[in-house]
C-alpha cells in the first residue's frame, strides 16, 4: 500500500492551531509512524487550497471563514474560486474532512456547504458537558464520550448523509457526526472538540483517526 498524503489547515481566531494539531499528529500516530500516511500543515489557507492540486488522499479544515471577528466581522478568506477548487477536488476523488471549526462562517448557500450538505448554527456562549452517541449502522464512533466543550448545533440535510454521531447537553441535542459521497470523492463533518482537554482526549482521537480514515478511503 503506498503512502496516503493528508493535507490539512488548522486553527483561527478563536481555536488554537497548536492543539488541533497535536490532536490530528495523536489521531494519526500510528499511520505516520509506519509510513502509511504523510501528513502536512499549510501556513496559511491559500497553501492549502493550492496544496489540492497535488491531489492528496484527503484534506482537513479545522478553521473558520471569518479571518478577524472580533475587528472586522465580514472579512473571510474563502473566495468562489476557493469553494469551486475544494468541490472540484472532492468530486474528481478527494476527501474532505470539515473538522469543527471547518464548519462556521461559510455562506449558507454556497458551494462549499452544498457539498457538506450542513453547516454550523450557533453554540451556546458557556462550554458545558456535552454527551457524544453514535448514530447509524455501521458508524465511525465505537462508542459514547463525554467531553466539556463547545455545543455545536448544526443545520444538517439528514435524509441527504449518513448520521454516525449525535450530541446532547444542557443546551439541547443537534447532529454532531455525518459522511456522504460527493461525486467520486468522500466528505465528512465532524463537531468536537474545542477545548485542549477535549481535543486530547483518547476516544475522541480515535474517532477522529476513523473520520480521517473513511474520508481518505484509507479504510470503508
Amino acid at each position: 500500500m503506498g503512502k496516503h498524503l493528508i493535507w490539512a489547515y488548522v486553527g483561527d481566531f478563536y481555536h488554537k492551531a497548536e492543539w488541533a494539531k497535536a490532536a490530528l499528529e495523536g489521531a494519526l500516530a500510528v499511520s505516520i509512524a509506519d509510513g502509511s500516511v504523510e501528513l502536512r500543515f499549510a501556513g496559511d489557507t491559500e497553501e492549502f487550497v493550492a496544496g489540492l492540486r497535488e491531489k492528496p488522499a484527503a484534506a482537513v479544515l479545522f478553521a473558520e471563514n471569518r479571518t478577524d471577528p472580533e475587528r472586522m466581522h465580514d472579512k473571510v478568506w474563502m473566495t468562489g474560486k476557493h469553494a469551486a477548487d475544494i468541490v472540484r477536488y472532492v468530486e474528481g476523488g478527494g476527501g474532505w474532512l470539515a473538522w469543527h471549526s471547518g464548519l462556521a462562517s461559510y455562506p449558507e448557500e454556497g458551494e462549499y456547504a452544498a457539498m457538506l450538505k450542513g453547516y454550523f448554527l450557533s453554540h451556546p456562549s458557556e462550554h458545558q458537558l456535552v454527551r457524544y452517541t453514535p448514530a447509524g449502522s455501521p458508524g465511525l464512533a465505537a462508542e459514547a464520550f463525554e467531553l466539556m466543550d463547545e455545543h455545536y448545533f448544526v443545520e444538517c440535510r439528514e435524509a441527504e448523509t449518513d448520521v454516525f454521531l449525535r450530541s446532547e447537553s444542557v443546551d439541547g441535542s443537534s447532529i454532531a457526526g455525518w459522511r456522504h459521497a460527493s461525486g467520486a470523492g468522500r466528505v465528512c463533518c465532524l463537531t468536537p472538540a474545542h477545548r485542549e482537554d477535549g481535543l486530547a482526549d483518547g476516544t475522541f482521537r480515535s474517532l477522529l483517526q476513523a473520520s480521517v480514515c473513511w474520508t481518505s478511503k484509507i479504510m470503508d
